[in-house]
């Protein structure tokens, strides 16, 4: 550890005192071709001739005047402002302090959504293996989290526990910036509701992943790109938010951009109080006793993250970007629950109380750094990056029935990951590239399990039939290659992955080991035909794979409750599966529809079945059954399912977007006893988002989401509805805005099941967050916000807000 602070410290001091090359002062003015009138925050763009990439920019001010610093060289210069067409300035050589003088544009709608700075516009990108969702301004997840976002991106879901899942599938493999980071943590559901929404920049939605990513996530991947500033100088942003249930929150980005150096860094803080519940009621079909659970969450979510980096321009052709992420999240959470047990007759015979006050502190840092080396021809380049993370999740409860303290629970996550990895692009011609590249990833985690019970003497002891250590190691190696290339209206790329995994499984307090090491190719195939320039089909296939998850094959029993418990398969083995997305995309006027049709078919998937143990243990004299869960193989799942998405925008003022997903699932297969399992289950979700601006130009959102019912073999779950309203306005010249929320305006977030197996049933209802509002303010200096002067009709960048 001491190692890697060390060298990322040296790397962090030689980046902040690099020598920068010459700088000059570029000056000028910008103005409306017709009116002659300035055109404020116009950006102005250098473009290094060597290497063909902007290297510095800026923005104009009131009087349409800019000055900008750039170092020494021959640039094209850009000029843009949406809704205006662009003017480029070639080969200019710029040596000493030059005045540009007065640059007129002139209004050409077809040019919206070109410029490259912060916008708070969202629109929607469809590229050959992806959709980019630019989050922009969704007024809906003001003051909410990374979650919140995810939960409003077309074809991505959040129910209510958290789990995120991709067209009704939830093995979705989440990225930052590329790749696995610390921000996700080691439980990616917490981490992810507590980074604020504000540092997302986009999401990109990967449902046919091309070779360049990790095989891993048979439902696709999601990337969530992080905010950085392409402006020059010193800008940024802060937001303060404030709500009930009570939660507070404050976070802000600032980037400074000089010369050859670009420093960045975003931080935040947030409290948040998040109360839930839930209910289960349990008969015994044999004897026809039954139990009666209710559970009361009082959480706390309190949660630091910073984000510090160092982007240098070594030279005109290589940079190097290092930069120390760190977050310390403290949660509390209350649970209180009580069980009540009912006789033949639905007599009560006995009643007991659980009071489980539960302390966990998460701690992550991650170091990382890349490097990139461009070549002479345009896309010709060379990238190295290297990440370590530590994280620790520590959690301690001491349990209290009938009001006696009687039980410890401990569990101690301790995790170290390392990747490393190498990408090289090289442009073959002007419409074809050839790129192959290395991965590995190395995990090591220990988890720490601990129960100790009240003994006469009111002492604890530690359980050993409960308490284990588990060491749990993962080192996957990866090699690709791809090949794209563009003949007229086909554009196709192929690639094609080797993974392999070597997973080790230790288990000290029991003497158990194993070890499990497989390979897999994973081919990739994306083709697209454009019919014109505002219709184009596309069809991809995409091999992946589900690997266990430590929890998923740790042998020894975790409680949620005295009668409850999961336990881990150590036999578990991966999940194979092949899909294939054939979509459609279509613009007219001021409609755009985006469709896709897909199939998969998975091996081995994993599902999880309850069961009665046959083992008993005592509540107030009362002898209850222990239910438990767990997961295992089953032989085959095909997946049949068709999506669209609308996007409408007939004024300036009022827009709307509709994504609608219908599914069916067939699944085959028998659980260790024998009993089929087989299952089929069609479900659908629907998402509408509608914005209108109001007079005063106050700008109010609406967002509905419904999940369809769902059920397998013992599960059948409700439809979920919940919607979200928004309000928002600009001040102070549009530098700052406010926004008001309110989340689950029906409180209706809730899952309710019921569970069907020989020898008991049961119904349940769960609901993580109950209804909250929220009240944000943003303040921006020298980040502006960018007007929205029309739409596009063309190219592959669309409108779509929210």
């Amino acid at each position: 550890m001491t190692k890697q602070l060390f060298a990322f410290l040296c790397i962090l001091f030689f980046s902040l005192n690099s020598f920068a090359q010459k700088e000059v002062r570029i000056t000028g003015t910008i103005l409306e071709q017709e009116t002659l009138q300035p055109l404020e925050y116009a950006t102005v763009a250098f473009f290094s001739k060597k290497e063909n990439r902007m290297v510095t920019g800026g923005i104009t001010d009131q009087k349409g005047n800019f000055n900008i610093p750039v170092s020494a060289g021959v640039y094209d210069v850009s000029v843009e402002f949406i809704g205006f067409g662009t003017k480029t300035i070639a080969n200019k050589s710029l040596n000493k302090d030059t005045n540009l003088g007065k640059i007129f544009l002139s209004e050409d709608a077809e040019s919206l959504g070109e410029v490259q700075i912060i916008a708070e516009r969202t629109t929607v990108e469809i590229k050959l293996d992806k959709k980019i969702y630019n989050v922009g301004k969704d007024l809906t997840v003001r003051g909410g989290t990374v979650s919140d976002v995810l939960d409003n991106v077309p074809s991505v879901a959040v129910d209510v526990e958290g789990n995120v899942s991709l067209r009704g599938q939830e093995n979705v493999r989440i990225l930052i910036n590329g790749k696995p980071s610390g921000l996700v943590g080691l439980n990616s559901t917490d981490a992810l509701r507590q980074l604020p929404a504000e540092s997302i920049e986009k999401v990109e939605v990967i449902t046919s992943p091309s070779a360049r990513y990790d095989s891993e996530g048979t439902a696709g991947i999601l990337n969530i790109i992080l905010r950085r500033s392409k402006l020059q100088g010193l800008n940024g942003a802060i937001t303060a938010n404030a709500g009930y249930n009570p939660s507070a929150g404050i976070s802000g980005n600032i980037n400074y951009r000089t010369g050859n150096v670009n420093i960045f860094n975003t931080t935040a803080y947030n409290y948040r109080e998040v109360p839930g519940n839930s209910y289960t009621n349990t008969t015994y079909k044999d004897s026809g006793t039954s139990i009666e659970e209710t559970k009361d969450y009082d959480r706390i979510r309190k949660g630091f993250n910073t984000n510090l980096g160092v982007e240098w321009y070594i030279n005109d052709s290589a940079s190097l970007t290092t930069s120390i992420f760190y977050s310390d999240n403290n949660n509390e959470s209350n649970t209180t629950n009580n069980l009540l047990q009912y006789d033949i007759n639905n007599a009560l015979t006995s009643s007991s109380s659980r009071f489980d006050p539960e302390l966990e502190d998460d701690k992550t840092i991650q170091y990382a750094a890349n490097f990139t080396k461009n070549f002479k021809t345009s896309g010709h380049k060379l990238t190295f990056d290297f990440q370590y993370e530590d994280s620790t999740e520590d959690e301690n409860s001491l349990v209290e029935v009938n009001d006696i303290l009687s039980e410890k629970v401990g569990t101690l996550e301790d995790q170290e990951r390392i990747l490393l990895q190498g990408d090289y692009v090289l442009p073959i011609g002007e419409n074809a590239q050839f790129e192959l590249g290395y991965r590995g990833n190395f995990n090591n985690l220990t988890t720490d399990y601990v129960v100790e019970f009240l003994d006469d003497t009111n002492t604890f002891y530690v359980d050993n039939s409960l308490s284990n250590v588990l060491n749990y190691k993962e080192y996957i190696n990866a090699f690709y290659t791809q090949y794209g290339s563009k003949h007229g209206k086909f554009s196709y790329l192929l690639g094609l992955r080797m993974e392999n995994t070597r997973i080790t499984i230790d288990q000290p307090s029991s003497g158990d080991f194993s070890k499990k090491d497989y390979t897999g190719l994973f081919p990739t195939v994306n083709l697209n035909y454009e019919l014109s320039d505002a219709e184009s089909l596309t069809l991809g296939y995409s091999r992946r794979l589900r690997r266990p998850r430590s929890r998923f094959i740790n042998p020894f029993p975790s409680r949620s409750s005295v009668s409850s418990v999961f336990q881990g398969n150590p036999d578990l083995d991966p999940s194979y599966s092949g899909t294939f997305d054939l979509g459609y995309i279509n613009r007219f006027g001021k409609v755009t529809l985006n469709t896709s049709a897909y199939y998969q078919h998975a091996t081995d998937v994993f599902n999880f079945v309850s069961f009665d143990t046959g083992e008993t243990v005592d509540v107030d004299g009362e002898q209850v059954s222990v239910i438990q869960r767990t997961p295992i193989n089953l032989a085959s799942e095909d997946r049949y399912g068709f999506e669209f998405t609308l996007m409408y925008k007939p004024t300036r003022k009022f827009n709307t977007s509709a994504n609608f997903n219908v599914f069916k699932s067939k699944t085959e297969g028998v659980d260790p006893n024998g009993d089929d399992l087989g299952n089929e289950n069609t479900s659908w979700y629907a998402r509408l988002n509608t914005k209108y601006t109001l007079p005063a130009d106050i700008e109010w959102q609406t967002s509905m989401n419904y999940s369809g019912p769902t059920q397998d073999a013992q599960n059948k779950r409700e439809g979920v509805f919940s919607a979200n309203v928004a309000f928002s306005k600009d001040l102070f010249n549009e530098k700052a805005s406010i926004a008001f929320n309110v989340s689950d305006v029906f409180n209706s977030r809730k899952r309710i099941m019921d569970t069907n197996t020989d020898t008991f049933y049961s119904t349940s209802e769960f609901q993580w967050r109950e209804r909250s509002f929220n009240l944000s303010f943003t303040y921006r200096f020298n980040q502006p916000k960018k007007k929205d002067r029309g739409t596009r009709s063309n190219g592959g960048d669309e409108e779509f807000e929210g």
